[in-house]
Parts: structure tokens; sequence; C-alpha cells
């Protein structure tokens, strides 16, 4: 029997089972702006408008692309026009299924990694953010949390016991709304943030971390260091033989420099390229690299999002550059930068307030890394 919908779970599984042919039935600059993607995903973009024409002209089938093999799930905004689209189809003998909540349920979907040695890692599909649970013993810390995803944090550190100290932000994000007040208004975590979010405008109360400093949680602690480029506060995060590159450096490229100050993209970049020399590279090859992103065309190991560092400095092919060819590359035919990302930076500062209305800022794709593709 033809499966008539699927939740965005289930299209999360088969998207990692490399069978997911993706019709959406949105406006052509809706698709092209964002659309559900990941390795292996075939997507193409036919108009509503256009089924619904068939439907009386003609035979819906006729107006599948041939790039797209069967099942087929057809997504829209919000689940409504994509289920008419499904059901037609299934009329004229596709198999064919609907997306429950459209691209409004897919952006809400987050996916949990345990990734062992006390980490669990949080995916967000639609966007490729990433964020952690970091445990040991009974105490724990979640680093760069989603608003959106405020509950589900406490809700597993209470499903395991955890006393949820700390809520980490390692830098002012722009393409997402940050969830350290919610964290800690929910659970009583401290809020921290690099000390250089003072500088960026921070109008909220939080715990300044520096180069160096440590918060301890259990009987580990996780270690402060500075590491600009991406922006000039952010830090990345030394845990164990993990450690934690948030935006400076991700599975398949690093962190773009000009979101903060698109007038200092070049000397961003240049701090961005000692950051790696010097402090991220200065790792052993075998430490294991936990993101703050994921692109939509990187493939997850046995667990989740993660590789020896030794592994992604050779796939990054901007690690062979010089200084002067690294800075030219960042700066460069950089993609769109995140929807509103202005406006996420506002919230995030604390400038204005969190609400349903600034959540909807953060749809759309994250466009934060320069590939190095």
């Amino acid at each position: 029997m033809t499966t008539t919908s699927v939740s965005p779970r289930e299209l999360y599984d088969r998207i990692r089972r490399g069978d997911a042919s993706v019709l959406d039935v949105r406006n052509r600059d809706e698709f092209e702006a964002w659309h559900v993607d990941g390795p292996d995903v075939t997507a193409a973009h036919v108009p509503y408008m256009e089924f619904v024409s068939a439907q009386v002209t003609g035979d819906p089938a006729d107006l599948l692309p041939e790039t797209l093999s069967e099942p087929v799930v057809a997504v829209c905004a919000v689940g409504e026009s994509s289920d008419e689209v499904a059901d037609s189809l299934r009329e004229s003998g596709v198999d064919a299924a609907n997306l429950e909540g459209g691209m409004e349920a897919w952006a809400d979907l987050v996916v949990s990694h345990d990734l062992g040695d006390g980490v669990v890692q949080y995916e967000r599909p639609s966007s490729g953010c990433l964020s952690y649970l970091l445990a040991d013993g009974e105490e724990a810390a979640v680093v760069d949390p989603l608003a959106a995803a405020a509950g589900r944090y406490a809700a597993d550190a209470r499903e395991r016991d955890l006393d949820l100290r700390y809520a980490v932000d390692t830098h002012v994000h722009a393409d997402h709304v940050s969830g350290v007040r919610a964290v800690a208004e929910e659970t009583g975590a401290e809020r921290v943030l690099p000390e250089g979010a003072t500088d960026r405008g921070l109008d909220y109360d939080a715990t300044l971390v520096g180069d160096g400093d440590v918060l301890a949680v259990g009987d580990r602690e996780l270690v402060v260091e500075h590491a600009p480029g991406h922006t000039t506060e952010l830090v990345v995060l030394e845990w164990g033989e993990d450690l934690l590159t948030a935006d400076c450096l991700f599975l398949d490229g690093v962190g773009r420099p000009d979101l903060e100050d698109e007038d200092r993209a070049r000397e961003l970049a240049s701090r961005q390229y000692q950051t790696l020399r010097d402090v991220v590279f200065a790792y052993g090859d075998e430490t294991r690299v936990l993101p703050g992103h994921v692109e939509a065309t990187t493939r997850p190991g046995e667990r989740g999002f993660t590789r020896p560092l030794g592994a992604v400095r050779e796939r990054l092919g901007l690690a062979e550059l010089d200084e002067d060819a690294f800075v030219e590359r960042l700066t460069t035919d950089l993609p769109p930068r995140p929807a509103n990302y202005a406006d996420i930076v506002a919230v995030n500062l604390g400038e204005r307030e969190i609400s349903a209305e600034t959540l909807e800022l953060e749809r759309g794709p994250n466009n934060c890394a320069v590939s190095s593709a």
C-alpha cells in the first residue's frame, strides 16, 4: 500500500538511506532560496498551479520530472498544497507521499547523535546547524543551542539525570536564534559567551570567558581558546580529545569572514588563517573535530558528523593555500549571506526579544561556510 504522508523524521531517514526524491511545489524563488537537500537527494521544482491545471486538462503524472524516481515526496510551505499534489499523483499511479507540515515542519526537525565519550550532537537538517550536550558524571553543558529546541536540551538532560550547568555560545550567531537564554531560563544553567561579545554590543547579563578560561563539568574541563576569524570574538572549545570548532572549521570548509563587518572581511580572513595555523591545526591529527555546522552534501559517519582533525586538514584544500591566497579565496564570490542575518544578530545580542516572530527569521539556508571546493 502506498504511503500517503511522511513525517520530517521519516524523510530524514530516507535521505540518510540515499533514496529521497523530493518534488517541491512552492514558488520558484522559494525553492531556489531554500529546499530539502542532502547527500543523494534529488530535488525538483514544479509549481502547484501547474498541477491544478493538469487535473483539468491532462495527466498530473506527466508533470513529474524525469530526474525523480519513485517513491516521491511532495513538499510545500506547510503541507497543504503538496498534499493535494501527492493525492493527484497517486490517482495517476505514482507512488507519492506528502511531507507533513511542509518546510515549516522540516525546519523544526532536530536529530540527535550519541557520539560517545559524554557527547550528544544535535543536527538541524534544514540548515545544517549542529549543537552539543557535553556530560560528565551528573553535570552537563550545552554548546551553541538553538532557541527553537531549548526544551529538547532540557528534556534530554533530565532524562539522563544531568544538572545542566552551562549554556554556552561560541560566538554571536548570524544564522540562527541562540538558545542560551531560553535554556538558562528553563534549567537555571549559567549563560556563557566569549568576552568579545561585549564589543559586539551584548545587551544581557552573561558570564564572559576568554582565552585559557576553563568551565568545570563534572570531573572534566571545557577549555576556551580564542579563535577569531569568522567573527572577532569566536572561541573554540577543547573537551578532552575533542575540539568543538564552532564556525571556525567545518568538515568541508571554514567559516566566512564577512558577517560581522563586510568592510573588515579581508582583515578577518587573515585572522582566520592565523587561527587555523596557530590554534586549530596545532592539535594532534587524531583530535576529533566537532563542527558548528555541516554542509548539505556532507555525509555523516556511523554516529554523526565528526572526523579526525588530520582527515579534515587533508580534505580541506584551503589549508594548502598561503595567507594571501587564503584571504582572496575567503573574500571572493561568496554565496548570499544567511537570510535576515543582521536581524538575527540583533536578537542574539539581546537588542530584541525572542518570540515566535523572531524565530521565523532563521528559516532558510545557512550560508555560513566557505566550502573547500
